[in-house]
């Protein structure tokens, strides 16, 4: 039985924590932040990271200083970023493959519970182009040439086991069609060839297509996300067909070490969130022809689990083997 006095101490020790969490909150960070990028410089994680960083410096009133570590399709500096010491001062700002794609084709050192989602600030579609010339006008008409009587097409993709990949596959799943995929290295190469006559579809992130579209080189008919994209408003989303359930896209977010205390990943939540929200990131999204859609942490966490899971399907039924980094 507990004794009057440690009755006492108890009850004290439980104010000392209520007191201490507010405290420890409004103490960080005291120091300046890293915010690693498991990506090369230049690219849309990299824009959004900067742009984010530079807002949140001024509401937390510290320095988050942009690291950059790329390799291995993102995932070595996922492994930096989960394998960080949990007290704020290393924070990941990422994409999704690295966490919902990579792991279905690379041995990583990291699952959903190695880490904890913060936020997420929105997404960018991939696309699927056909040349001009291309009979279907819309999504319905692509579906029904893939469906056609002994129809044969190939479409490029940004390399076997990529995001690009799994999220055609998934909607040539629903639609019980069959198109072969074509690996380039990046979405670069993908438009080249597809350019070339290589390849009958461009499958790949919007921006080394959209010039090509404007020049009446490409038409695009079928975006991977459920909704349309400003960046080509004449193309169709998912929902078009009836498949907004197989969404796939590209999409950004911060993580942090699982054990990070509860006030720190408050107070980040928080900053990033409003940060998310400003005008001048709002700027910054249409910029690069993403779509704002701020997300928090337990959505964000859910958004992960869920995709993960569906990609991992996709990746079973194409015999996609793990292989090491």
């Amino acid at each position: 039985m507990f004794s009057a006095r440690s009755a006492v101490f108890m009850s004290s020790f439980a104010a000392c924590l209520a007191l201490s969490a507010p405290a420890f909150a409004q103490s960080y960070p005291t120091r300046p932040v890293t915010l690693l990028v498991p990506a090369p410089t230049g690219g849309g994680t990299d824009v959004f990271a900067r742009v984010l960083a530079e807002i949140v410096e001024g509401e937390l009133k510290q320095k988050f200083v942009v690291e950059n570590r790329g390799g291995a399709g993102g995932t070595l500096g996922t492994t930096q970023i989960v394998a960080a010491k949990p007290d704020g001062y290393t924070v990941g700002f990422i994409w999704n493959s690295p966490l919902t794609t990579s792991p279905h084709s690379l041995n990583v050192a990291y699952t959903p519970d190695s880490y904890r989602a913060v936020m997420s600030i929105g997404f960018s579609s991939y696309v699927l182009c056909t040349q001009p010339d291309f009979p279907a006008k819309d999504a319905a008409g692509l579906v029904a040439a893939l469906k056609a009587p002994g129809a044969k097409f190939t479409y490029g993709n940004d390399g076997v086991g990529g995001t690009m990949q799994l999220a055609a596959e998934r909607i040539f799943q629903s639609l019980g069609v069959k198109v072969r995929g074509i690996p380039f290295a990046g979405a670069g190469e993908t438009a080249k060839n597809f350019l070339g006559g290589h390849v009958d579809f461009y499958g790949g992130s919007l921006p080394p297509i959209l010039a090509h579209v404007q020049a009446g080189k490409a038409k695009c008919l079928l975006l991977t996300s459920a909704s349309k994209n400003a960046a080509l408003p004449e193309t169709e989303g998912l929902s078009a067909i009836g498949l907004e359930k197989a969404e796939t896209v590209l999409w950004w977010g911060l993580i942090v070490p699982k054990d990070t205390p509860e006030p720190i990943y408050d107070a980040l939540q928080k900053a990033f969130t409003k940060a998310a929200n400003s005008d001048r990131f709002k700027e910054a999204m249409a910029q690069q022809g993403g779509t704002l859609r701020v997300l928090d942490g337990k959505a964000t966490d859910t958004l992960i689990r869920d995709e993960l899971a569906a990609l991992g399907e996709v990746a079973k039924s194409l015999g996609i083997q793990k292989k090491s980094q």
